[in-house]
């Protein structure tokens, strides 16, 4: 844990009491402040009681001794309108911050100076967890210690003290960027911009400004590295790019496409170049990387790979850790085999642009989607829809879904996730494809059969070791 000593002495009030706000108190506590704290749910209070804080209902809080409020990245601070606390912390001029920037005070007080330790912060709709979980992996495999956390794994404020090869990796959402105002990280990697938190950031220019503004933070003194391949990641890559005096600008371009904008890192038939010097030097074959398939993850690679450059000076230490990445949980995870067919665990792909990442790389898919949906459904998947053999509609999209598929893709309604994976296993071993995949991908938040996507792929992965190991199809 990193002790929070910004407000020793002082009052600070906390809401949300669920894994990061939790993180917060004890932090705080341990750093000398005064918690008053509260969450809508009982047993969280109590938790938050148990680590020290004094349990107080929002509306009776003495806003006149608070000298800020740390707000839990789920509750709205905006959109569609604050919340109440949100409200009256303004009312009372009281500063609304998150965790994180309880982490940046921390470990960088004078922002103007060098912090305790190095931050390397991730962020972006689609890649984001896949890139941080692998920069991690990278500067672990080249004998740092490195620190993985934020968004993704443990609380910022849960990570270990710094020490002499300390590297913070920080996943970041963009509820966690609007709440850290000070936070400067030494780089700053963006993978990607597609629509998504709309109902939280008001619209998609807002949802891209909050992002553009953590760029904008690190380009001043540390290194930022886009991923080029969408307008407003290009736009926002290209405005950094024009304003920067130093040279801390880089591309990553998943494909063979276009022209390097500057000094860039890019990937042409599978095969990852580095041209941050200027000329284009090829460092490795991505076929290595037998756990990053697909175009998409060969740009999480040229993103891992600007990243760590500033502290790893021997590329092939480099790409030789990134060849055994053994893959992230729930993002295109081989769970099993029953007879000639595949299972794949993708349920971190909560919308649909995450989802095409994965219908990209199978070409026979018996494919497991829908969930609580999100603003345009599916729609924009039909070009992948001739890689369906069959789809297996679960949870509120169901219906939504099959009126998209009607016509283009056979379906079925099979509800619950269980029944889709019995139904499309015997469905798969029946067909005449050589290497048939069974996809969970499912293109929805999982809130409305699952607490999260997390325990979403845990059940796929049950329902699939369930399955006889000799299944036969069905007649």
């Amino acid at each position: 844990m990193i002790p929070s000593r910004a407000f020793a002495n002082r009052t600070v009030a906390v809401f949300g009491l669920a894994r990061t706000g939790l993180g917060a108190v004890r932090s705080l506590v341990a750093g000398g402040t005064n918690v008053i704290a509260w969450d809508d749910d009982s047993a969280a209070r109590d938790l938050g009681g148990q680590e020290g804080a004094d349990i107080m209902p929002w509306r009776q809080w003495p806003w006149e001794k608070i000298a800020a409020l740390v707000l839990s990245p789920g509750v709205p601070l905006t959109h569609p309108k604050p919340h109440g606390v949100v409200g009256h912390a303004n009312d009372a001029k009281v500063p609304v911050i998150g965790d994180v920037e309880l982490f940046a005070r921390e470990i960088r007080p004078d922002p103007d100076a060098p912090g305790k330790a190095p931050v390397i912060a991730i962020t972006g709709t689609n890649g984001k967890s896949t890139t941080t979980a692998l920069v991690g992996h990278i500067l672990k495999a080249c004998g740092f210690d490195a620190q993985i956390g934020g968004n993704i794994g443990k609380s910022v404020l849960e990570l270990a003290p710094p020490g002499p090869k300390t590297i913070y990796v920080l996943e970041m959402s963009s509820f966690q960027i609007d709440l850290a105002p000070g936070l400067k990280p030494d780089v700053t990697l963006l993978s990607n911009l597609s629509p998504d938190h709309i109902d939280r950031h008001g619209s998609m220019d807002n949802y891209a400004a909050i992002k553009a503004r953590l760029l904008r933070q690190t380009a001043k003194d540390g290194q930022v590295v886009a991923g080029v391949d969408d307008d407003y990641s290009s736009s926002i890559f290209t405005q950094l790019a024009a304003a920067a005096r130093n040279k801390a600008i880089a591309a990553a371009h998943p494909v063979s496409v276009g022209k390097v904008l500057g000094r860039g890192l890019f990937v042409v038939e599978g095969a990852l170049y580095d041209a941050l010097g200027g000329r284009a030097v090829k460092v490795m074959d991505m076929a290595e990387a037998t756990h990053l398939p697909g175009a998409h993850n060969w740009q999480n690679a040229a993103l891992a790979f600007g990243a760590v450059k500033p502290f790893i000076a021997d590329t092939r230490q480099i790409t030789a850790a990134i060849a055994s990445f053994p893959g992230l949980a729930h993002r295109m995870e081989d769970v099993g085999h029953v007879g000639k067919a595949v299972f794949i665990n993708d349920s971190k792909a909560t919308n649909a642009d995450a989802t095409a990442k994965a219908l990209g790389v199978y070409p026979d898919i018996f494919w497991i989607a829908g969930g609580k949906p999100k603003e345009g459904g599916i729609e924009s998947l039909a070009a992948f829809f001739p890689r369906i053999r069959k789809a297996y509609l679960i949870g509120e999209a169901a219906p939504l879904f099959a009126r998209t598929l009607d016509g283009k893709a056979p379906y079925e309604i099979s509800g619950t996730l269980d029944k889709a994976v019995e139904a499309a296993a015997r469905d798969a071993i029946a067909a005449p494809a050589a290497h048939p995949v069974v996809l969970l991908s499912p293109a929805c938040a999982s809130y409305d059969q699952f607490k999260d996507f997390e325990q979403r792929g845990d059940a796929f992965h049950d329902a699939v070791a369930k399955l006889p190991r000799d299944m036969k199809a069905a007649s």
